[in-house]
């Protein structure tokens, strides 16, 4: 399936070739002003991970993940998955690499979710920048997730005016500040729409929004949102939500949250029928307080390029693979894809 939105008139103000450029350019600056305003460092990260760890992201719990068979010395197959994100390994990683207290770590997350339906900003590829941050037990509350938020929204801000000092007549698209709410709220303030069009109405009307405390039932009795119940806390996590003037809609730059203590994941797992992962690696050590207290989340990095270059399609910042009625469109209506 694809779906694909054309803007009338669309034509880039860049090339191929000035567009591989800027891409460099972003990614170069926001990840190093990320480091510094989150104080973070680079690490690697796996591409696949053992099925059987329990590491990967199970997303909303209905996602396959692509998956290879690998051959153990004792002539056993382990199943090896690609992973959908790294939410649950960069916690993993924090204890193994003894990262202290308020430092942290962020790595390049590349993905495959062969699943996704493919549009103007969804790809089977995913480019993201997975952090995560050792925090203190009193900081598991909603003051210090808004202050992580905006520090966050704060680097996007220092991007938009790197690019302003080099970009002649470079149009700014971020207001001063960050506007937050809460789906429950959300819901009470447009409760006759979907909550996909909720996002696009509180995006256009604050163009900057952190949308929070998803993953539970609200009172209508529907989810605003699955969230996988084993990583972040329903109750302090949300999504970054840009408005995107060029496509006229809403724009998801970054899912983030602090991370479920041990009681917590084992009420959401109760919550969302997944008791079964329990006695999985990760599990074991996060309920047997093995693990050390996080905030992290993901930032998508072609979304980020495709926002600041103004970019009508996503495939216009990443290399991917898309549907030929798509590539002709796009070829047909100056969205020329890399």
């Amino acid at each position: 399936m694809m779906n694909l939105k054309v803007p009338l008139g669309y034509k880039s103000n860049l090339n191929l070739l000035q567009t591989q450029y800027w891409i460099k350019e972003i990614k170069d600056f926001f990840q190093q002003s990320l480091a510094k305003n989150l104080n973070l460092v680079r690490v690697s990260a796996p591409m696949f991970v053992k099925q059987s760890t329990g590491i990967n992201d199970y997303l909303s719990g209905i996602e396959k993940p692509v998956s290879f068979e690998m051959e153990e010395e004792n002539g056993i197959n382990s199943l090896v998955e690609i992973v959908h994100s790294l939410a649950k390994w960069k916690r993993y990683a924090l204890e193994k690499y003894n990262i202290p207290k308020y430092s942290g770590i962020y790595t390049d997350m590349n993905a495959i979710r062969s699943f996704e339906v493919l549009d103007n900003t969804h790809s089977v590829y995913v480019d993201q920048w997975d952090w995560e941050k050792v925090i203190d037990e009193s900081d598991v509350n909603e003051e210090y997730l808004k202050e992580t938020v905006r520090n966050i929204f704060n680097t996007f801000k220092e991007l938009e005016e790197h690019l302003a000092s080099r970009i002649y007549d470079y149009k700014r698209l971020l207001p001063d500040n960050i506007f937050f709410i809460t789906a429950q709220q959300l819901e009470y303030l447009y409760p006759e729409l979907t909550p996909e069009k909720r996002e696009r109405e509180i995006a256009k009307d604050k163009k900057a929004v952190f949308l929070m405390k998803i993953g539970d039932t609200l009172e209508s009795g529907i989810k605003h949102g699955d969230r996988s119940p084993d990583y972040d806390d329903w109750d302090l996590n949300g999504d970054i939500l840009i408005w995107n003037p060029i496509l006229d809609d809403v724009l998801e730059l970054s899912s983030m949250g602090i991370r479920v203590s041990p009681s917590k994941l084992v009420s959401q797992l109760e919550k969302s029928n997944t008791m079964d992962r329990v006695n999985l690696e990760y599990h074991s050590k996060l309920i047997n307080n093995e693990l050390p207290q996080t905030i992290g989340g993901g930032i998508g990095q072609s979304r980020i390029c495709m926002l600041f270059l103004q970019k009508a399609h996503i495939g216009e910042v990443q290399s991917s693979i898309w549907p030929e009625e798509m590539v002709n469109r796009c070829e047909d209506n100056n969205i020329i894809l890399l």
